[in-house]
């Protein structure tokens, strides 16, 4: 076996960066100790470069070089500060506004928007003004101008991730909304704000150096790079430019610094760049053994949820026995979905719900349950594999943050558990896969893990909604045969919502027809045929699968069935 590539974990401007801001720093921790008494000395005036003044000397006779190095401290920390006035208060607002209520979201978005258009450096010299000049004043009145901008970037950020499945399900294992915030969110928007904060810094450096060119930053007799600017402007003006070079090099390079460190860090945190995918290997199988119960497990009656005035689901009404996979199938918009995140408790915002029953046993579904309460109740298996786990943390802490959180097992206990799930759906190298990240497994692993996670807690019902619809055909198969033996040797319910006809009629026990948010037929999967089936929109369904081995002809659709379905 070759030695593993270790030049593709390098990033060459990342370390130049650090580098580069390496030495700065050595600077201004060293200059201000070793220059400071120099510095002050006064020399000739104007003195042009030389072996004893590198830079030449300033109008009070200062050599130039020793005063821009001297002044390094006091620039990076008025700089530093500034900056993370800026970073820390955007990133909190653009985070939590996707963690409040929707009311109290729109009026945060409304007030950020109004700030971005307020032009930054305006709102600086404002500030800076009403405080007064001063190094102090500068830097509040230049973080205070970064906010918006970052609040901003981070809310657009926010606004995706905060719809991704993972962290719905964290909403529903009742994690608090910092904890949210700090492992689900922050870690998926590290890349952009990394860059952000690091193209902020040099920007933020610019602009305090600005503010004391123009009188309104540090004050003598403390100096900074743009108070050292300042003198030198009239140099610049008697033909002597060499006076500004030592403060405007060292900003330069400051600031180059700290945009490739952005850069190298923004690629260091995406855990994709760092390994390669492992393929799938397909498990072996194991037979049906134990025939489901016929006792109720859920109970949903006339289930209303609306869009403001507009209905989505109306009045639909059904059960579900212990040990039962129920499938519910129809097109899209016919409200599938939606009913199965009402019983999750997981609607999108805007959405509400109305039920004259809804539970599973004796937890009652109409009102907000215990986090504890609803793992044991429902675990859910989302269509999408890729969009599943947060793509920033290793598989094993994600499999094994619920039963850390709500069963109170150690780390230990709870990798062990997970271990075990993950042998039961036949997961391969369940240690090594437990140390990847999502990317890392195929769309197969993906699902198996899903699954794993929802046997873990011993749940009564288990929600699968289009769990095969982004894999391949053979993986499909696995997968479907996974939850079958799942539903027998665990005598698990499973709610399975697909668009397949043949998929659902080989699994299911019992099949829900729905169409426009209402069903429109109940029956028996084995009936699931057009001879067998009453509604027409059933039938349109069943005529609209594909038949390789049948005539090509002019097939129904469900579309030209709705003048019936109405009724």
């Amino acid at each position: 076996m070759s030695p593993p590539d270790r030049s593709r974990h390098r990033n060459p401007g990342l370390i130049l960066g650090l580098a580069m801001l390496g030495i700065i720093v050595l600077i201004a921790a060293l200059a201000p100790i070793l220059f400071t008494a120099q510095a002050s000395t006064l020399g000739p005036r104007f003195a042009a470069p030389s072996p004893e003044h590198w830079l030449g000397t300033d109008a009070a006779g200062h050599d130039v070089l020793l005063r821009s190095l001297v002044a390094t401290r006091l620039t990076l920390l008025l700089t530093a500060a500034a900056t993370a006035i800026a970073v820390i208060s955007g990133i909190v607002l653009g985070t939590g506004v996707w963690l409040v209520r929707p009311w109290a979201r729109e009026i945060f978005l409304r007030v950020i928007d109004a700030m971005v258009a307020f032009p930054g450096l305006l709102l600086a010299l404002v500030v800076a003004a009403v405080l007064g000049a001063g190094g102090t004043s500068a830097l509040i009145a230049i973080g205070l101008s970064g906010i918006p901008y970052f609040a901003r970037l981070t809310a657009n950020l926010a606004a995706k991730i905060s719809q991704q499945d993972y962290v719905s399900t964290a909403r529903l294992l009742g994690v608090s909304h910092s904890r949210i915030a700090i492992r689900h969110m922050l870690p998926n928007m590290a890349e952009p704000l990394l860059v952000l904060s690091a193209s902020t810094f040099a920007a933020t450096l610019t602009a305090i150096s600005a503010l004391s060119f123009v009188g309104l930053g540090v004050q003598s007799p403390s100096y900074d790079w743009g108070k050292l600017l300042n003198e030198a402007l009239p140099s610049l003006l008697a033909d002597r430019p060499f006076q500004m070079t030592g403060p405007a090099v060292l900003i330069v390079l400051t600031g180059l610094a700290a945009v490739l460190i952005g850069d190298g860090l923004a690629s260091a945190a995406n855990p994709r760049g760092r390994h390669k995918p492992t393929p799938n290997q397909p498990p072996p199988t194991t037979p049906d053994q134990t025939p489901p119960s016929s006792e109720h497990l859920a109970d949903i009656g006339d289930l209303w949820i609306h869009s403001g005035d507009t209905p989505l689901v109306k009045g639909i009404s059904f059960t579900i026995r212990h040990g039962e996979i129920l499938g519910i199938v129809g097109e899209s918009g016919s409200g599938k979905t939606l009913t199965a995140m009402a019983l999750a408790q997981l609607l999108p915002d805007g959405l509400t719900s109305t039920a004259t029953r809804m539970s599973i046993n004796d937890l009652d579904l109409r009102r907000p349950a215990p986090p504890t309460a609803m793992t044991q109740a429902i675990s859910l298996i989302y269509q999408d594999p890729g969009s599943t786990f947060n793509p920033a943390l290793r598989m094993g802490t994600q499999l094994t943050e619920v039963l850390r959180t709500h069963k109170r097992l150690n780390t230990r206990a709870a990798t062990q558990r997970v271990l075990d799930a993950l042998r039961t759906v036949h997961m391969t190298r369940p240690e090594h896969r437990m140390k990847q990240h999502p990317h890392e497994l195929s769309g197969g692993m993906r699902q198996r893990a899903m699954i794993a996670t929802a046997l873990t807690v011993q749940p009564r019902l288990i929600i699968a909604d289009e769990p095969t619809t982004a894999l391949d055909v053979t993986v499909q198969a696995e997968i479907l045969r996974e939850l079958k033996r799942v539903n027998n040797e665990y005598s698990a319910s499973i709610m399975f919502i697909s668009h397949d006809i043949g998929v659902v009629r080989a699994l299911c026990d019992r099949v829900i027809v729905m169409y426009h948010g209402e069903i429109v037929e109940e029956i028996a999967a084995h009936d699931l045929t057009v001879e067998s089936a009453h509604h027409p929109y059933t039938k349109a369904l069943l005529h609209a699968t594909p038949d390789i081995d049948g005539p090509i002809g002019d097939l129904p659709t469900p579309q030209r069935t709705q003048e019936h379905t109405r009724g």
